[in-house]
């Protein structure tokens, strides 16, 4: 009888672990928090695949990762985030250029434009482990 009780009891902690991941409310749009370096936050458009030259390049979040991890860029380059995952998700750098994306959800994007050559590292200050790396060339 008692071990019938523990799993629900589980199942329900695990529930609350990932419902605690979202980390806020639920809106897909995170403007005004302090963001820098030429980040906005806007709703998810459609198109917007990786292309090369002056062309934008998209990031994915999905699976509690960044897709690709490692991305190279050009100076002015606009690269856009995507939120493809159903909790929410920033993206914060550890080094190089600032940016501060704040919590935004599910299907939201975030965009940034590099405004000097260097490696930017960055994560989800959410998520331990959701790492990545912008390279960012003249």
């Amino acid at each position: 009888m008692r071990r019938a009780s523990l799993i629900p009891m589980l199942l329900a902690l695990v529930a609350l672990a990932f419902a605690g991941c979202g980390g806020g409310s639920s809106n897909n749009s995170s403007s005004g928090s302090g963001g820098g370096g030429g980040g906005t936050s806007t709703p998810a458009t459609s198109g917007g695949s990786s292309s090369g030259g002056g062309g934008g390049v998209a990031i994915a979040m999905k699976n509690i990762q960044f897709a690709p991890t490692s991305t190279t860029v050009k100076v002015g380059q606009k690269v856009t985030w995507t939120n493809d995952d159903s909790v929410d998700h920033n993206v914060t750098s550890t080094s190089g250029e600032k940016i501060d994306s704040g919590n935004f959800g599910q299907g939201a994007t975030f965009s940034f434009t590099p405004t000097k050559a260097g490696t930017i590292s960055y994560v989800c200050t959410i998520h331990p482990g959701m790492e990545g790396k912008l390279v960012v060339t003249q």
